[in-house]
C-alpha cells in the first residue's frame, strides 16, 4: 500500500501542473519504479482497485505494457501463465472500456502472447473468454487489431528470428481461418453497433497487412461485399475504404488473385457515380479517390493490357483529380506517375491515356491558378499552396512523359496566346498559372528544339508587365538556359528583359532576374563573354539600388562569364571587379574615424561578393598568369591592417577568413612568402577575439602547406598552436565547452591537420596536453562532428607508430613524440577512460563506436595494468539507470578477460553488449510513464 501511495502521490504532480523541475522529478520517479520488481504487484491493486483514479489505472496499464516488453526474461513459466491470467482478469473488468487502457491492456497480453510458447493457443482463448459475451466482443476485436502489428512492427520484443517464425504461425497463420470466420459473424450480427462494425473492419485490415488473411479467401465471405456496402454508410465510411483499399492493396499480384479481382473490379466501377452523388462532401470524395487509385495503382498491367475495360477507373481517377478541393487533388499523383512510367516503356499509347493525360494537363494548369483575391488566403496557406504548386509541376512532367513535351509545350504557350488576345482584361492568373507549366516543364525540353522554343522566348518580351507575369517569365529564362546556349541569338533580349526585371519594384522580381542572369551565365558563359563589360557597368550604375542577395547572383554570374574567358583576359577581368572590391576595403580600413555600422555591413556584403566570385572561378592553376602575379601580396597588404583593425566584428571575421581560404587555393605556392604573416595575424586575432573561423583557416592553412620545410613556415605553425592553445585554455576557465562547440570544433580541426602535416610541432610541443585535454572536453558535447573529430585526435595521438616497438630503427624524432605522449595519457587515461564509457552508454553516434573500440584495444595493448586500474571506477561512475550493476561486473569481467588472454577483439565485445545494454534501458525510459497507445 505504500508503494500505490507513492505512486499516487507521484501522479497527482502532473495534475497540479507544477514547475518543470517538480514534473521531471516525478517523472523520473516513475520511470525508476516501472523498473522495479515491486511494480507487478503495484499496479495489479492499482488496475483493480475500484477507487483508484483513471490517471493511475491507465499508469498502471502501461507498466504492464511495458514490463512485458522488457522484464520476462527472470520469470518462469508459471509466473508468466500467473501475469497471463492476471492480465485477462484485468480485460474483463475494462472491456468496456476506458479506450486508452483498453489498448494498453491489449498490447500488453500481445506481447505476452508472442514471447509465451507454453500459452499454446493465446487467439483461442481470448475469443473463448471474451468473443461470447456481446459486452465483452470490443475487447476481443480490440486485441485482434493489435496483435498483428505487434507481431510484424515492434522490434523491442526479445525474440530470436526463429522464434518469431513460429511463434507467427501458431498465433496467425493457424488461426486465420477461424478470424475470418469470426470478423464476418460480428459484422452480420444482428442489432452490431457502428462502433463493433468499424472495429471488424479495422481488424480485417490489421490481418490483410500482415499477410494472414489472404484475399482469395474473402471470395465466400461477406465481409467483401458489406465493405462495399458500408460505403454507404457515414458512420462506417472511413473505416471502409481503409478496408477496401488494403484488400484491393494485397491483391496486387494479379496472377495469384484473378478470381476476386473480377469481382472486385466492377464493385470499385459501380462508385464513379459516387462522385457526383457526393460532390460537396469533399471527406466521402477523397475516401473514393484513395479505392480508384488504390485500384488503378494495383491493377496497372491489367490496365495496360485491357484499357477498354479499366477506363472508367481511369477516368474516375481524373474526375478526382480535376476536383476543387486541393486536399482530394494530390490522392491521385503517384497513379498518373506510376501509370506514366509504364506507358514510357510502351511503342505505342492508347488513345484512351492519352485523352486522360490531355485532359490531366489541363487540370493540373487550372490547380496552378492562384485565387482571385490572394487576401483570402493566410501567410501559412499560401505557403502551403506555392509549395503544393511545385508538386503539381512534376505531375505535369508525367504529362509530358506520355504526351511529349513538344505537345505539352505548345498546348501551354496556346493557352498563353488565347489569353492574350482577349486584350486587357484578362487576370494576371490566366497567364501566369500556364506560365507556371511551362516553367515545370522546362527541365524535359530538348536544347536543340526548333519549333516550341523559339515561340515561347518570343512570347516572353510580349507579356503583361503585371509582377506576378514578370517572376514566372524569369523564371521561365532561367530554366531555358540550356536551349538558349544552343541558340545564342535569343541572349540580347533575354538580357533586356532580365535587367528590366532588376528595375522592378517588386523585390521577389529582383530576385527572379538575378536567378535568371546566374543561370544564364552559367550555361552561356562562352557566348556572354563580349556582354562583361555591360555587366561592369550594370553594377556600377545598378549595384547599389539591389539587395544583396540579387547582387551575390549577380557577381556569381559574371564569375562563370569569367570562368569562360582565355586565361589572360580572364585574370585581367577577375582583378578588375575584384580591385573594386579591396579598394573600398582599404578606404575603409584607413578612414580615420571608425566604420559606423551601415559601413561595416557594406562591407561585409562587398566580402560575401568577392567570395562568390572566387568560388566559382577557383583555380587558374599553378602558373598565375601575369595579372595574378603580384595581386595575392597587394591582397594581403589590404586584408592585414583590415583584419587587424575590424576583424572583432564576428560578420568581418566570418566573410574574411572565408574570402582568404578561397585566396589562398586561388594563388597556391605562391602565397609562401605571406604564409607566416597570415599565420601570426590568425593567431593574434584569435588571441583577441575567440572567434572560430580564425583557428578554421588555420587549420586549411596546415592542410594546405604543412608539408613545406621554410623554417619561418614551421615557426608560425609552432606560434598559432600554442598561441591558440592557451587561449582555449583561458576561454575554457570562464565557459563550459558546450558554450562553444564551434571553437571546440575547430580548434580540433586544426590539430588533427597538425598531427597529420606537422608531427614535428604537434608533439614536442607543451601544448600537447592542452589539445589532448581539449578532446577529453570534447567527448561532452552532444554534437556528432565534434565527438568524432575529438576521438579522431585521440586514436590518432594513442595510435601514433612512435609508441609501437619498432621493427626497424625509428625516425630519429619517434622517441621525442613518444616521451612526450606516455606522461600525458598516464595523467589523463583515468578521466579519459570514464568519458569515453560514458559517451558508450550516452549520446556518442553509433558510427563513432569503432574509434572508441580502436582507442580501448590500444589501451589494452600499451597501457594494460593502468587499464585495469583506470576501469572499475569509471565503470561505477555510470548511470545505474541506464547501466544496472550486473551489466557493470559483466563488462569488467568481460575486460579482464580480454586482458588476462591478450585476445583484444573480445575487447569490441565487451563494449558492444555495454552499449546494447544501456541502449534498451534508455529506450525503455525515452517512453514516459504516462505515454501510450491510442
Amino acid at each position: 500500500m505504500a508503494n500505490v501511495q507513492a505512486v499516487l502521490s507521484a501522479l497527482e504532480v502532473f495534475s497540479r501542473a507544477p514547475e518543470k523541475a517538480a514534473l521531471e522529478q516525478a517523472n523520473a520517479w516513475l520511470q525508476d519504479f516501472q523498473h522495479s520488481s515491486e511494480a507487478w504487484a503495484t499496479c495489479n491493486v492499482l488496475l483493480l482497485s475500484p477507487e483508484a483514479p483513471v490517471s493511475a489505472k491507465l499508469f498502471a496499464a502501461q507498466t504492464f505494457r511495458a514490463k512485458v516488453t522488457y522484464d520476462l526474461a527472470d520469470m518462469s513459466n508459471t509466473d508468466l501463465l500467473g501475469l497471463r491470467d492476471t492480465l485477462l482478469t484485468a480485460l474483463q473488468q475494462y472491456h468496456a472500456g476506458p479506450k486508452n487502457i483498453l489498448v494498453q491492456l491489449c498490447l500488453a497480453i500481445s506481447a505476452l502472447a508472442i514471447q509465451l510458447p507454453a500459452w499454446d493457443d493465446p487467439v483461442g482463448t481470448m475469443i473463448d473468454t471474451f468473443g461470447t459475451n456481446p459486452a465483452a466482443v470490443p475487447a476481443l476485436l480490440q486485441f485482434l487489431t493489435v496483435l498483428p502489428e505487434e507481431l510484424t512492427t515492434n522490434s523491442k520484443i526479445p525474440i530470436t528470428d526463429d522464434e518469431y517464425k513460429e511463434r507467427a504461425a501458431r498465433l496467425l497463420t493457424m488461426n486465420a481461418p477461424r478470424v475470418t470466420e469470426l470478423l464476418a459473424m460480428y459484422l452480420q450480427a444482428p442489432g452490431a453497433s457502428f462502433a463493433i462494425q468499424t472495429q471488424v473492419f479495422n481488424a480485417l485490415s490489421s490481418w490483410l497487412m500482415a499477410g494472414e488473411i489472404a484475399p482469395m479467401t474473402l471470395l465466400s465471405s461477406p465481409l467483401l461485399p458489406f465493405a462495399f456496402q458500408a460505403l454507404d454508410s457515414e458512420e462506417l465510411f472511413d473505416a471502409a475504404v481503409g478496408a477496401v483499399c488494403d484488400i484491393i492493396h494485397e491483391t496486387q499480384e494479379v496472377d495469384d488473385n484473378m478470381p476476386i479481382i473480377e469481382v472486385i473490379v466492377p464493385q470499385v466501377i459501380g462508385l464513379r457515380p459516387k462522385l457526383q452523388q457526393y460532390t460537396e462532401d469533399p471527406d466521402r470524395i477523397k475516401g473514393f479517390a484513395r479505392i480508384f487509385t488504390e485500384a488503378g495503382e494495383a491493377y496497372r498491367t491489367l490496365l495496360l493490357h485491357h484499357p477498354e475495360t479499366f477506363s472508367p477507373i481511369v477516368e474516375a481517377i481524373g474526375e478526382c483529380a480535376a476536383y476543387h478541393d486541393l486536399d482530394v487533388v494530390p490522392v491521385t499523383f503517384n497513379f498518373w506517375m506510376r501509370l506514366a512510367q509504364s506507358i514510357g516503356k510502351k511503342p505505342t499509347v492508347p488513345p484512351l491515356f492519352l485523352e486522360a493525360y490531355q485532359a490531366l494537363m489541363s487540370v493540373i494548369i487550372r490547380h496552378l491558378h492562384f485565387p482571385t483575391d490572394m487576401s483570402s488566403l493566410t501567410g501559412q496557406e499560401a505557403d502551403n499552396f506555392r509549395s503544393f504548386r511545385h508538386i503539381m509541376g512534376d505531375t505535369l512532367k508525367d504529362c509530358c512523359f506520355v504526351l511529349g513535351t513538344d505537345k505539352c509545350l505548345m498546348a501551354t504557350y496556346e493557352m498563353i496566346t488565347h489569353g492574350l488576345s482577349r486584350g486587357p482584361n484578362i487576370s494576371w492568373q490566366e497567364i501566369e498559372a500556364p506560365l507556371f507549366a511551362l516553367r515545370s516543364m522546362g527541365a524535359e525540353i530538348d536544347p536543340n528544339d526548333d519549333h516550341v522554343v523559339p515561340k515561347i522566348m518570343d512570347l516572353i518580351p510580349q507579356l503583361p508587365l503585371h509582377p506576378r507575369v514578370r517572376y514566372a517569365a524569369l523564371l521561365i529564362i532561367s530554366r531555358y538556359t540550356e536551349w538558349i546556349n544552343k541558340h545564342p541569338d535569343y541572349i540580347p533580349a533575354q538580357l533586356q528583359y532580365i535587367s528590366a526585371g532588376f528595375e522592378d519594384n517588386d523585390t521577389e522580381v529582383n530576385a527572379a532576374a538575378g536567378q535568371a542572369l546566374k543561370y544564364l551565365c552559367q550555361d552561356c558563359k562562352r557566348h556572354l563573354v563580349e556582354f562583361l563589360p555591360q555587366l561592369h557597368s550594370f553594377l556600377a550604375t545598378m549595384g547599389n539600388k539591389l539587395i544583396q542577395d540579387d547582387k551575390v547572383q549577380v557577381y556569381e554570374a559574371i564569375a562563370y562569364v569569367i570562368s569562360a574567358m582565355p586565361m589572360e583576359q580572364a585574370a585581367q577581368s577577375l582583378r578588375t571587379f575584384s580591385l573594386d572590391i579591396l579598394g573600398r576595403v582599404h578606404q575603409l580600413t584607413v578612414k580615420n574615424t571608425p566604420a559606423t555600422k551601415e559601413e561595416l555591413v557594406i562591407i561585409t556584403n562587398d566580402l560575401e561578393n568577392l567570395e562568390t566570385m572566387l568560388g566559382v572561378v577557383q583555380s587558374f592553376g599553378e602558373q598565375l598568369p601575369a595579372a595574378c602575379q603580384n595581386t595575392h601580396q597587394e591582397a594581403w597588404a589590404v586584408f592585414e591592417p583590415f583584419v587587424a583593425k575590424y576583424g572583432t566584428d564576428y560578420h568581418i571575421c566570418e566573410r574574411t577568413t572565408r574570402v582568404l581560404r578561397l585566396g589562398l587555393n586561388f594563388f597556391g605556392s605562391a602565397t609562401l612568402p605571406i604564409i607566416p604573416s597570415v599565420l601570426t595575424r590568425l593567431a593574434a586575432s584569435f588571441e583577441v577575439t575567440g572567434f572560430s573561423s580564425y583557428l578554421w583557416l588555420a587549420g586549411k592553412v596546415v592542410a594546405r602547406f604543412g608539408n613545406e620545410d621554410d623554417p619561418a613556415i614551421r615557426a608560425a605553425f609552432r606560434d598559432v598552436y600554442e598561441r591558440s592553445s592557451h587561449k582555449l585554455v583561458a576561454i575554457l576557465s570562464e565557459r563550459s565547452p558546450q558554450m562553444i562547440p564551434d571553437v571546440m570544433e575547430d580548434y580540433l580541426q586544426m590539430t588533427l591537420q597538425m598531427i597529420d602535416f606537422t608531427p614535428d610541432v604537434f608533439f614536442p610541443s607543451p601544448s600537447l596536453a592542452i589539445a589532448f585535454r581539449a578532446a577529453m572536453a570534447a567527448l561532452t558535447l552532444v554534437h556528432s562532428d565534434i565527438v568524432f573529430a575529438a576521438l579522431d585526435l585521440i586514436r590518432s595521438i594513442l595510435s601514433h607508430d612512435c609508441l609501437q616497438p619498432p621493427t626497424q630503427p625509428p625516425p630519429p624524432k619517434f622517441p621525442v613524440y613518444a616521451a612526450a605522449i606516455q606522461p600525458v595519457v598516464e595523467r589523463e587515461g583515468a578521466e579519459l577512460t570514464a568519458l569515453l564509457l560514458s559517451g558508450s552508454v550516452g549520446d556518442f553516434p553509433e558510427e563513432a563506436m569503432q574509434m572508441v573500440v580502436t582507442i580501448f584495444r590500444v589501451l589494452g595493448s600499451l597501457w594494460p595494468t593502468q587499464l585495469l586500474a583506470w576501469l572499475p571506477p569509471a565503470v561505477q561512475q555510470l548511470p545505474s539507470t541506464t547501466v544496472t550493476d550486473a551489466v557493470k561486473a559483466t563488462f569488467i569481467s568481460d575486460i579482464n578477460s580480454a586482458m588476462q588472454s591478450r585476445d583484444y577483439e573480445k575487447v569490441k565485445y565487451a563494449l558492444r553488449a555495454l552499449r546494447r545494454a544501456s541502449r534498451k534501458a534508455r529506450e525503455r525510459r525515452r517512453v514516459g510513464p504516462l505515454d501510450g497507445r491510442e
